[in-house]
């Protein structure tokens, strides 16, 4: 009886925390997000900030989180930061990555563009963190935000193209990049509108991303961003 009364008491306790998201809100969030993929634009395509503007934009979103947090315990949650569902995302996310992993050298072996070096061992530990934040705003952030709007009822099939057009027009001019980001985002959306685990996505994300520069795109994103400060 007394556990069955405790479990009450923190269920009740939890739905008091919980803040109804107005529609303002997500539109807020929206906005941040897309003037987030324009400073790509401006700050690591133009100005060639890559490092800055990525510790900018991870510093900034994390500040966000942690605002929201304070206001809503639950938002985590609700985001997608939790491992109660860790290994049930995880199962239907790795069939994906060995599928594309094989496409990766498969493309990299006819184009003569796989280059493994031992520069992609930091970009495996480091890239996750960026790659949590990017699954954060574009499938959490947009395609959640679009998903749960109250006055607006938007298909699932219209969030996840949406998402995956944005997605890869922030990748341009990178052909290769904007055809591989769109397909992760359709994948991803179809995942995450199903079962939110952000911190799944953002492993992978990292993962799959650092492969893909050093076998497809021909690319040391290591040497780009953090060697030309040394």
């Amino acid at each position: 009886m007394k556990n069955r009364l405790t479990k009450y008491l923190t269920e009740f306790s939890s739905l008091k925390l919980t803040r109804p998201i107005s529609d303002k809100v997500r539109l807020l969030e929206i906005s941040g997000v897309v003037l987030t993929g324009i400073g790509k634009f401006f700050f690591m395509d133009y100005l060639n900030w890559r490092l800055p503007f990525v510790v900018v934009a991870i510093l900034g979103w994390s500040y966000y989180v942690y605002y929201r947090y304070k206001k809503d315990k639950n938002v985590l949650k609700d985001w997608g930061f939790g491992f109660s569902n860790f290994k049930s995302v995880l199962k239907m996310t790795w069939p994906f990555a060995l599928v594309s992993i094989a496409l990766f050298f498969l493309i990299g072996y006819i184009q003569g563009t796989i280059n493994l070096t031992w520069h992609i061992i930091p970009l495996l530990i480091t890239y996750p963190i960026w790659g949590s934040i990017q699954q954060f705003l574009t499938i959490g952030l947009l395609a959640g935000n679009l998903n749960d709007f109250k006055k607006i009822k938007f298909s699932k099939s219209f969030i996840i193209i949406i998402t995956a057009v944005f997605f890869s027009i922030i990748h341009y001019p990178t052909i290769w990049l904007m055809i591989g980001t769109f397909d992760l985002a359709l994948f991803y959306g179809h995942i995450y509108l199903k079962a939110k685990n952000i911190y799944v996505l953002g492993l992978f994300h990292g993962w799959l991303g650092a492969l893909f520069y050093y076998t497809v795109v021909n690319q040391d994103p290591f040497t780009d961003v953090f060697l030309k400060y040394f």
